[in-house]
């Protein structure tokens, strides 16, 4: 058979970029450990077929594996992640792949309202980010159209509500836990979500892979992200003393929980302050989680109580999902992909305004299943 002249040292980067040990890769190429090892040591060299399969399984072009040294993948957004102060040095390649398929989707769909004669978007970069948080706080509340809070409902109702209006200011809302598969799951410990502005097509995108209460707080700081025209991946973290990040916490803190409201029902005079959480949650219509985010940032907690509360949390939603059968195919990509962005998508594919195939790769899906999604999406 012919063997295949690449580079040893790209089959180490492409491991290592997996974040797979030997064993985990050579399991998943269906391999023996010794095999992989000596492909990497270059003491034994790589079919075609092989290494075809080896660049499929990794998640890298085939090309890569011929370069004379391992490519440098830097993430093409702002970092504004920190761990002890630092940011994150090394992103998955889960995460380095979602961002580049968030950007060709950008792409096209601003290239698409160019086309349709659509002005800029007056939402980003309405405030700078060194503003009084009040007054963005106001002036979102006010271009989505919400009061202080919800009368009504549940905090889910809440957040797809809150997603509909986001999108009816033109900014895309993407949302999902992985990246297409449950073998490539985005982690939660390395980012929960991330804003991409554009002056025709801002973004934002919040992990599902976090728990649901979760999502409502990165939702809005991701969306402070565009009011103030900064774009970057976030992690959430309490500790991230970066300016930017400080800000978008306390706008989401006070969006969805005002302070002075909170602090007037909040009680001392309880066994634990966990029995604050049920009744502010029926008054305010957000996630327990949310609440002790808001109980954190007010001194009514402690750090420690509060990640010890999130630890709970976190294993009761797993053990709630484990139990739990999911929507159908196209129900979840109708709730992942941007509403606005798939109509737009579809519309021009079924009108044979683009290709089929074209469509399908942006929507992360096969080209006989977008007559179906368009049934789904009701286009």
């Amino acid at each position: 058979m012919t063997k295949a002249n690449i580079n040893p040292a790209n089959l180490t980067w492409a491991r290592e970029r997996l974040g797979l040990s030997v064993s985990e890769l050579a399991s998943k190429l269906g391999k023996e450990e010794a095999q992989l090892l000596a492909w990497e040591d270059g003491t034994k060299p790589l079919t075609f077929k092989q290494a075809m399969t080896f660049a499929d399984k990794a998640h890298i072009p085939f090309g890569y594996l011929f370069l004379s040294s391992p490519p440098v993948e830097e993430l093409p957004l702002p970092d504004l992640r920190t761990v002890d102060g630092e940011g994150v040095k090394r992103p998955s390649a889960e995460l380095l792949d979602l961002i580049k398929l968030m950007l060709q989707r950008q792409a096209w769909y601003k290239d698409y309202l160019k086309q349709q004669l659509v002005e800029a978007n007056p939402i980003v970069g309405r405030f700078s980010n060194r503003r009084d948080v009040k007054a963005i706080v106001a002036d979102m509340r006010l271009k989505l159209g919400v009061t202080e809070h919800p009368s009504r409902g549940n905090w889910e109702d809440y957040y797809r509500d809150l997603v509909a209006r986001i999108e009816v200011l033109g900014i895309l809302v993407m949302r999902q836990s992985d990246l297409g598969h449950f073998t490539r799951p985005l982690q939660v410990s390395e980012f929960r979500g991330f804003a991409i502005t554009d002056q025709f097509a801002p973004m934002v995108f919040v992990n599902h892979a976090d728990a649901p209460g979760a999502r409502l707080f990165t939702l809005i700081h991701e969306l402070c992200h565009i009011w103030i025209g900064q774009s970057g991946i976030s992690d959430g973290d309490t500790q991230n003393q970066r300016q930017e990040e400080v800000l978008c916490n306390a706008v989401a803190a006070e969006f969805l929980v005002p302070e002075a409201e909170f602090t007037r029902l909040w009680r001392t005079d309880v066994a634990s302050w966990k029995e604050n959480l049920a009744v502010l949650e029926a008054h305010f219509h957000v996630s327990k989680w949310v609440l002790a985010r808001r109980a954190l940032t007010c001194g009514d907690i402690t750090d420690r109580e509060y990640v010890q509360f999130i630890t709970d949390e976190k294993e009761a939603h797993k053990n709630r999902e484990s139990s739990r059968s999911g929507p159908s195919y196209y129900k979840t990509k109708k709730a992942q992909i941007s509403q606005r962005f798939s109509e737009a998508v579809v519309s021009q594919a079924l009108n044979g305004q683009m290709m089929l195939r074209e469509a399908a790769q942006l929507l992360g899906m096969k080209p006989a299943n977008i007559a179906k999604f368009a049934e789904e999406l009701k286009v």
